[in-house]
């Protein structure tokens, strides 16, 4: 990510009003699918934090991975007047990658970087739930943002995870459904879960 798209990001967290407070409805909807013995979970682009919180809130030991210095710190404070903790890293993911795992639930919410699926499902634990919602080019019919260059073509995410390419990498497709969610966005919803031989 350039200079110019983090210094983009960091003035609009700068903004009190800008970053949502409340998890996504359609993630909460999915909690039921996340592992069960919670443990370690990465928040890939997750801002302001509004999703680690309610990670944290439910068990697991929460990173938080964002490229703006700013939505860090608001995040910070905002799990700190929630009563938990979570870490947070200012790393850029398209130049350096995941954060090392492995992790038991990694979760990629309107963040589109298209060599990230791959990426997360290998840095998942024997047993890791990867869970990824990002809006389609559909979404255009009712909303401007986001833009063209940040969304799925319809039946882009599901291609990846076909059952046949999901057993190639020892991966279990849970859930995968393209509809318009609980956030009003026409959405793909997948959750995959690793079933890794142990080491």
């Amino acid at each position: 990510m350039s200079a110019e798209d983090r210094e983009k990001w960091n003035a609009k967290y700068s903004d009190p009003a800008f970053a949502p407070r409340n998890p996504s409805p359609t993630l909460l909807s999915l909690v039921d699918w996340l592992p069960p013995t919670r443990g370690r979970a990465l928040d890939v682009a997750g801002g302001a934090g509004r999703h680690s919180i309610w990670l944290a809130k439910l068990g697991f030991e929460v990173t938080l991975a964002d490229v703006s210095a700013v939505g860090l710190q608001v995040a910070q404070r905002r799990a700190s007047d929630s009563g938990v903790k979570i870490t947070t890293i200012e790393h850029d993911l398209e130049r350096h990658g995941l954060p090392v795992g492995p992790w038991d639930l990694i979760v990629s919410i309107c963040y589109l970087w298209r060599p990230t699926p791959r990426l997360m499902v290998d840095a998942l634990s024997p047993h890791g739930v990867f869970v990824m919602i990002q809006p389609t080019t559909i979404n255009l019919t009712k909303h401007e943002k986001p833009p063209r260059d940040f969304l799925l073509q319809p039946g882009e995410l599901g291609s990846r995870f076909s059952p046949e390419e999901c057993k190639g990498h020892y991966l279990k497709n849970c859930y995968f459904v393209e509809d318009w969610s609980l956030d009003d966005r026409h959405d793909a919803v997948l959750v995959v879960r690793a079933d890794k031989p142990a080491e």
